[in-house]
Formats: C-alpha cells, sequence, structure tokens
C-alpha cells in the first residue's frame, strides 16, 4: 500500500506542476481552447460589444498565425454575459468558466477616459500573465489611432498573458546614447521616424525639431519618436503592432539589445521571439502547413449561484475537535459568506453517503438558519470521498444541471479510491472547491480542484491560526458584482494562559460597513466578549452557541465607519476572532485583498513566491502593510512582509501587487498561506500612472512628410498622483500548495541571493560612476548577501555571456545592507577607455556566505557625454558715442529719453528694496 501511495503522491505532484494559473485555456493542434472574456456586471447592456468581441478575435487569429510562422491561432472562446443582462436563448449556462478564472475582462474605465489596453503580470520574464484589461471604448474603435487595430492589440496583450515578454518602448525613457548618437527607444531599430515636439499655448500647436540637452547629451523633455506611417520594417508587435508593415516579433537577429525597455531589463536582453521560442506552447508544437479555421464563441450568462457541501464525518474528524471547527467554519460560510439567492445543499459522508440537506434557495435568515443545523454532530467509520462527490451531483440534478454548480468538498482522511471518479468530475461540468483538514487528507484532494478550477486550501489542527475558518472565508461567489461578495475584515487566534486578555481592533472603512459579522469560537469555556464601536457604545447581544463553541454578532444596517475595538478574555484555551462584510455601496467599489502563489508545487531548493494584490477597483492601493502567514502541515508558521518596491520577487513598483520569495520550508507537504493588510496614514490608491505592460499609446504619425498628432493621453491630475488616503484592514487566503524534496533537518542553505533587477547607473562629475539598486538578502531577499561583483564591459553581450571574464570593480568597501535596503556605490572606471562618447556597460552579481551567486543583475549603461565648449562670444566692434542732447528733437531721441528715465526708476527701486 505504502508504494501504490507514494506512486500516487508523485502523480499528484506532476500534474500540479507548472505556474499557478487560474485559467482554463488549452492548446490543442496549434489551436488556442477555452479563453475566456468576461464582461463586468458594471457594463451597460450593449448587445454590439458582444459582436466586437468577435470581431476582434477574429481578426487577431490570422494575424497571431503569420506572427508565429504558423504556429498558433485562436480556436474557441467563451464570452462571458453578465446575469443582470437580459436572457437570450443563445446565451446558455457556464461550465467551468467564472469571472475568478476569466482571461479578458471587459471593463468599464478608471479613471475615465483611460481606455488603454494592459496585461496584468506578476511574475518574471517567460512566466504567464494574470489577466488582459480592456474597455468597451477601445473594443468600439475609439482609439484607432492611438493603438492601431483591436485583433492587433489583442495579439500584443496576448504575447504578454501567455508567454510572458515584455513591451520594447518605454514611457520612461524615450531616448538613449550610443555611439554618440541619440536614439529612439524602438525595435527594431530600423523603424522610421522623426524625432519632433509639440508646443502648444492659447489653443494652438507648433511642431518643433528637438533640441539637445547640453548636459546630459539626449533630447529635451517632451520630444517624441513619430513613426512614418508608411514603413517597411516587419517587426516588432511587442514595439508597436499599430504600424502597418509590422507583422512579426522581433528575433535575435534584428532585437535592439541596448534599447533600455522593459524587454531587455526582465528578459536578459534576449528578444520576445527568443523567449516565445521557450515556452513549453512552442515546444509542443509544429508549423501548420494549412490555414486555420475562424475562432468559434459559446456566449454564456451567469446564472444563480448553486453549491453543495460535501463534508467529511468520518471517526478521524474526532481527532483535536476537527468536527467542532467544521460546524464552525460551515456556520460562517452558511451565515455569512454565501450570497443572498444562492442555491446551498449539504451531503455529508464517511465509508457511505448521505444527504443532509436538498437544495435550498437562501431568501433569508431562515433559510441560513435551517442550513446550521444540518451541519454533521457525530462521526465515524472511513472515508469515501468519490460517494460524497456523487452525492452532491444527485443532490444538484434534482433541480438543476451540474454545469456551472460547485461542490465545496472538506476532508482530513486518506482514501486511495479517489481516482475513480475523476472522469465522471470532469464531465459533470462541477467546479470543486478542496479544503485539506490535518496533515492526512488524501494526497490527489487537490487534483479535484485543478481539473474544474476550483479553489485549493488547506488548515493545519492549530486552531489558533484559524485555518479553517479562512478556507470557508474564500469561498464567495466567483461570478457576480463585488459588491456583493463577502469581504474578510480580520482572522486572528491565541492560545491564552491564565485568564489572559486576546484585545485588538478593527477598521471598518467606507468602501464596506453591510453584513458585518463578528465571530469568536473557543476550545473549552464560554469566554468574555467586550466589543466597542468607533463612537465608545458597547455592543450586546451576541448569540452564543455553546455546543458548537462559537458566538457571532450580525451589525444591523452599515456598520459605523471607523476603528472597533475588542476584547476576549478566556482561562487557558484557544480563541478565534473572525470578522467580515460586505461593500457599502453598489456604486463605491471596496478595498480588496485578493493572494495567490506563484505555482501550486514548490521542489527544494525552489523557492515560492507569494503574491497579494490590493486594489479599490481598478486602482492600485500603494504603502500599505502587508504580511503573509504561512503554515505547513505540521502547524509551524512563518511570517513574511509583502513588498512593493519592483525588485526582488515583486515585479513592478507601486502597482499595488505586494510580493516576497518564501524559502523557510520545513517538512515536505501541503503549507496554508493567508495574507493581512493593513492600511495607514501612508497609505492610498495610486491614480494617473500610465500601466506598464500594455499597447504603446501612439503619440503621432507622419504623414507625407508631415506630422499628423493623435489626441493626447487623457491628462494627469497632478494632484491626484498620491490618490486618496485609505485606511483598512482586511485578511485573504492564499490557498495552499504542496512542497517536495524538502530534506531532513538540518536543512542545507542552497538558496542564493536574489537577482538584482533595478539597478540604475549614471554619470556623476566628469568620470564618476553613480550606480544604484535595491539590496537583495543572502536567501534571496531575505537576510544579508555576503559581498558585491560588480563587472563592466564596453560590449553588452560579452558581459552578459562571459560575465566572469569582465573587468572588475574593486568593492572591497562595499558592504552589503540588510535584504530591500537600498544601495549606492560610486567608484571611477579603471583600466578601460572611457572618454567622450563611451558606452559602458555594467551588472552587479551578489554572493552569499557559502559563495552562492546570484543570477547577475540587469545590465545598465552610461555613455559619457562631454559637453562642447560654448564658442567664445565675439566682442561687436567699439563704435565712437555720438553727442547726443538730451531735449534734441532727432527722431528717436524721444525713445532713448524713456528708456533713461526708466533704468533710472528700475535703479531706484532697486536700491530702496
Amino acid at each position: 500500500m505504502g508504494s501504490f501511495k507514494n506512486s500516487v503522491f508523485i502523480l499528484v505532484l506532476h500534474l500540479l506542476e507548472g505556474a499557478l494559473s487560474d485559467s482554463l485555456i488549452q492548446l490543442n493542434n496549434n489551436g488556442y481552447e477555452g479563453i475566456v472574456i468576461a464582461v463586468d456586471p458594471n457594463v451597460p447592456e450593449d448587445e454590439t460589444l458582444i459582436q466586437q468581441i468577435k470581431d476582434m478575435v477574429t481578426e487577431a487569429s490570422p494575424y497571431l498565425f503569420e506572427a508565429t510562422e504558423k504556429r498558433f491561432y485562436f480556436k474557441n472562446v467563451a464570452i462571458l454575459i453578465p446575469q443582470n443582462w437580459n436572457t437570450k436563448p443563445e446565451y446558455v449556462k457556464p461550465k467551468l468558466e467564472t469571472y475568478k478564472n476569466a482571461d479578458v475582462l471587459v471593463a468599464e474605465p478608471n479613471p475615465t477616459g483611460n481606455d488603454g489596453p494592459y496585461t496584468e503580470h506578476m511574475g518574471k520574464c517567460g512566466e504567464k500573465g494574470n489577466k488582459i484589461y480592456l474597455t468597451p471604448g477601445f473594443l468600439a474603435g475609439k482609439k484607432l489611432l492611438q493603438y492601431g487595430s483591436q485583433g492587433r492589440v489583442f495579439v500584443h496583450e496576448w504575447a504578454h498573458l501567455r508567454w510572458g515578454v515584455f513591451n520594447e518602448y518605454d514611457n520612461d525613457q524615450k531616448f538613449y546614447l550610443s555611439n554618440k548618437r541619440k536614439n529612439p527607444v524602438i525595435c527594431s531599430a530600423t523603424i522610421t521616424g522623426k524625432n519632433v515636439l509639440q508646443k502648444c499655448q492659447g489653443g494652438s500647436c507648433v511642431t518643433q525639431s528637438c533640441k539637445s540637452d547640453r548636459v546630459t547629451g539626449l533630447y529635451e523633455k517632451g520630444c517624441e519618436f513619430i513613426p512614418d506611417e508608411v514603413q517597411t520594417e516587419k517587426a516588432s508587435i511587442m514595439y508597436s503592432q499599430s504600424i502597418h508593415s509590422v507583422v512579426e516579433f522581433c528575433t535575435e537577429k534584428n532585437h535592439n539589445k541596448k534599447a533600455p525597455n522593459q524587454q531587455n531589463k526582465k528578459c536578459n536582453l534576449r528578444s520576445t521571439w527568443e523567449v516565445i521560442q521557450d515556452s513549453e506552447d512552442f515546444k509542443k508544437t509544429t508549423p501548420m502547413t494549412t490555414q486555420p479555421p475562424k475562432p468559434t464563441f459559446s456566449l454564456l450568462q451567469i446564472g444563480q449561484r448553486i453549491v453543495c457541501l460535501v463534508l467529511d464525518k468520518s471517526g478521524s474528524m474526532t481527532i483535536g475537535d476537527r468536527l467542532k471547527r467544521l460546524n464552525q467554519a460551515g456556520k460562517l460560510f452558511l451565515l455569512q459568506i454565501v450570497e443572498q439567492g444562492s442555491w446551498v445543499g449539504m451531503v455529508t459522508f464517511d465509508s457511505a453517503a448521505y444527504v443532509n440537506s436538498e437544495l435550498v434557495l437562501i431568501k433569508s435568515a431562515t433559510e441560513r438558519d435551517t442550513l446550521t443545523r444540518s451541519l454533521p454532530t457525530a462521526a465515524s467509520g472511513g472515508t469515501s470521498i468519490c460517494s460524497g462527490i456523487q452525492s452532491a451531483f444527485t443532490v444538484i440534478r434534482k433541480k438543476y444541471p451540474t454545469d456551472g454548480s460547485e461542490i465545496v468538498l472538506l476532508t482530513d482522511g486518506e482514501d486511495n479510491t479517489i481516482s475513480s471518479c475523476f472522469n465522471e468530475v470532469k464531465q459533470s461540468g462541477v467546479i470543486i472547491h478542496t479544503v485539506a483538514l490535518g496533515p492526512s487528507a488524501a494526497q490527489e484532494l487537490e487534483e479535484l480542484s485543478k481539473m474544474t478550477g476550483g479553489l485549493k486550501t488547506s488548515a493545519s489542527d492549530q486552531a489558533q491560526n484559524n485555518g479553517l475558518m479562512d478556507a470557508f472565508g474564500a469561498l464567495s461567489s466567483g461570478n457576480g458584482a463585488v459588491s456583493q461578495r463577502s469581504i474578510q475584515l480580520e482572522s486572528r487566534g491565541l492560545t491564552l494562559q491564565n485568564s489572559q486578555w486576546l484585545n485588538g481592533t478593527v477598521i471598518v472603512d467606507s468602501t464596506v460597513g453591510k453584513d458585518t459579522l463578528f465571530l469568536i469560537t473557543w476550545t473549552t469555556d464560554t469566554p468574555q466578549i467586550l466589543l466597542w464601536d468607533p463612537s465608545g457604545k458597547k455592543q450586546d447581544g451576541f448569540l452564543v452557541d455553546a455546543h458548537t463553541k462559537m458566538a457571532y454578532l450580525q451589525i444591523p444596517g452599515t456598520a459605523k465607519v471607523g476603528i472597533w475595538k475588542y476584547s476576549l478574555q478566556a482561562r487557558s484555551q484557544t480563541l478565534t476572532l473572525t470578522v467580515s462584510s460586505r461593500a457599502s455601496s453598489g456604486t463605491l467599489p471596496p478595498v480588496t485583498v485578493t493572494s495567490k502563489m506563484n505555482k501550486d508545487t514548490g521542489k527544494f531548493p525552489s523557492p515560492m513566491v507569494v503574491y497579494a494584490k490590493i486594489h479599490q477597483g481598478a486602482l492600485p492601493i500603494i504603502r500599505a502593510k502587508v504580511t503573509a502567514l504561512i503554515e505547513s502541515v505540521n502547524g509551524k508558521t512563518v511570517t513574511l512582509e509583502l513588498l512593493d518596491n519592483g525588485a526582488g520577487a515583486d515585479a513592478t513598483k507601486d502597482d499595488g501587487v505586494y510580493s516576497r520569495y518564501f524559502t523557510a520550508y520545513d517538512t515536505n507537504g501541503r503549507y496554508s498561506v493567508k495574507v493581512w493588510a493593513l492600511g495607514g496614514v501612508n497609505t492610498a490608491t495610486q491614480k494617473g500612472i500610465p500601466q506598464q505592460i500594455g499597447a504603446m499609446y501612439i503619440p503621432g504619425w507622419i504623414e507625407n512628410g508631415q506630422v499628423k498628432w493623435n489626441p493626447p493621453r487623457p491628462e494627469i491630475n497632478k494632484d491626484d498622483l498620491q490618490g486618496k488616503q485609505v485606511c483598512f484592514s482586511r485578511t485573504s487566503s492564499g490557498g495552499s500548495f504542496v512542497a517536495s524534496n524538502v530534506p531532513k533537518a538540518p536543512i542545507p542553505d542552497l538558496f542564493p541571493p536574489c537577482k538584482i533587477t533595478d539597478l540604475k547607473a549614471k554619470i556623476q562629475g566628469d568620470s564618476l560612476i553613480n550606480l544604484t539598486w535595491t539590496a537583495p538578502g543572502d536567501d534571496y531577499d531575505h537576510g544579508r548577501a555576503h559581498k558585491y561583483i560588480i563587472g563592466i564591459s564596453t560590449n553588452i553581450l560579452d558581459l552578459r555571456d562571459k560575465f566572469n571574464d569582465s573587468l572588475q570593480v574593486n568593492t572591497t568597501d562595499l558592504i552589503p545592507k540588510e535584504a530591500n535596503s537600498e544601495e549606492v556605490f560610486v567608484f571611477k572606471p579603471e583600466n578601460i577607455t572611457f572618454t567622450n562618447g563611451t558606452d559602458l556597460f555594467i551588472a552587479v552579481q551578489a554572493v552569499d556566505k557559502v559563495n552562492l551567486k546570484s543570477e547577475i543583475s540587469n545590465i545598465a549603461q552610461v555613455s559619457l557625454f562631454i559637453p562642447p565648449e560654448a564658442p567664445p562670444e565675439t566682442p561687436s566692434p567699439s563704435l565712437p558715442c555720438p553727442d547726443i542732447n538730451i531735449n534734441s528733437t532727432i527722431p528717436g531721441i524721444h525713445i532713448l529719453k524713456i528708456m533713461w528715465k526708466w533704468l533710472g526708476e528700475l535703479q531706484l527701486s532697486v536700491a530702496l528694496g
């Protein structure tokens, strides 16, 4: 039996490998299937929008096919239509498609007028993105001049999403020096155009040639490269797909490696086509010999939520009060998490299955209370997970087809027959969310979530970590408006000794407050519970369930905005507090926190990455305090501060995505993830910042030698650059992952420092070079590196490919700082020719105390520019002054008298000043 279980575990690890993605996309015979394009519920109903989506994908497919040398095309697409749109006979019910796993979201622009398409991408070069964002205005063709056709733009964004490539332009640095020449940041370098400046005053604008800055050698601020409308160059789509001749990605041969764009910085100077060639998609396809068919579309409309709880009540559920904790978490889900208007049923199982409740429509508190009384109260017997799942199918089918329905499956037991119902699950169209409780839950459990697009969560037997509450708290609907979803404000637990107090505060901000629930659990005796609202008024009325060992209070109406205080006292037992709420308004987007890991499986010594996205609608929340709690199956916890600094694991600074590497493995098996986020006086929404990963906004075109300017991008209000202050508290479940290959203690140090990704260089004074970067750690972005190696070269490829042979800078006095600190180092190049016009390339490598080395950093470039001396002023020839009578009537003398009078008054005013 043991060898069978081990072989199954290896199989499951293989199935779960790869980047974490909720996407349902499959590549089948060169065609992409299962693409989901969702229309946001806040978009007004407009049938033409559906046709515009179809037209975009239909145009994009042959463009993608030719751009990838006949390898890929779009085969079928599902368009997800909001529940609040009118129903039509051609709209069918979704299966596994939800807003959470949509690949493209069509939503209203935020801020208004910002119709730029973009792709959310949290990871490294070559890693898949998360989602493409488009607006109805973009799909309607309102930005054709600025971005080009919708189909071409979709291919640009698809390359971000599917293959993890980056832009080959740069909005922050549009020109660079190379070989004494000023060059636009373009790819390929043979794209033609003009460098011009538009100056506007009083409603009229003039176009001028750009002037050089005498200090930097670059063009003056505001200078733009305007491409010729008629070109012959075919690359590159990741620079500007809107140029008509551009039909290819840059290759190794024509890639502009010196351009300081994101593709070069993040992908180690590799072209986009090289990155695409390294993808799994490319490796498992060959070029087609025939033309692909046109894409097909299915129209899916969201309906009522249908969910069946499938709960383990086998004998092992008596261990460590698991059954009590199941009841507590089940009540949280039924009383608070599941949305009004949902259908809910319940099945329990041991070695057989039992129907505790048929589907019930949630219309009021009455149905919720009735369902809580159906939760299991006794545990015994074996474990048959498939019996529970099959019974749930029967419960659902009595009222509805299983397509698009959900099962919440909780188990703590082993079951070596679970794979026997995998095929039935795949055919059912049901989404299965799994909750693994304790260290012995079936090792194949996560495969049920993986194959159906459900959530994967786990909880240890350490009640103080509140893991089971967090798992059920994460089960809000993947569809419908954000305003209807439950939002967790707090999740906390503590084992108290000798009548200790558990004291704390919860912030109820203005974006939440409806359906606010405070829920307390305990392990032995009912604690003393004290709660005060922001005005200091004590809140009474907690409903106490002594049998389940929990108490809860539903705040009527909308909870008061401000700081709520609580104090819980108990003698030698474990208490937990969970607070959840909903949006205060259907029009004001709530602050939301979504967290995830970069992969489903961590293979030691490969690190994992924790991500937490904090937004209010489409606006990033910056400068929040974000902490991740990662708990292993044996209950050991590790706390990480997540950062939005654009260094280490974090891809982009100030984009509202907070990240950190995790390396503190202590055992094999499941790890659960929880994130706390706190907004204080320095926290704010980030407004007006251009999207970093999206199609380029073309400022204009050269037509017949004349510059034709496009309308400017929407103006950025400088007062909004830092947005509005946001105070809030949130918690979020990041699901779970499985670790393997972790050796027994003591665990060896096999983690190098992380790659430096934000190296910058500039000339200081006449010939000094100033370097800045964010310090890596001893183990990725934790601790302190031992030393740095700085290499320089006049050849960018030599520095990349032969870093160890490059000229090394003396770093004896450079002592590494703690990870995530700012490093500054100034040096003078020696043993290398560094004269006017020299291009110098610089890279840094960090080394830890056991001599493990990081990857070399992004390559920074400086060009020594010595401004030409200004020509000496040639004095005018000296002429004798005429003898002029101040009272003369010679023409012009009157003007001189006025000038002399004015100069005298000016001198007087200066003297008096």
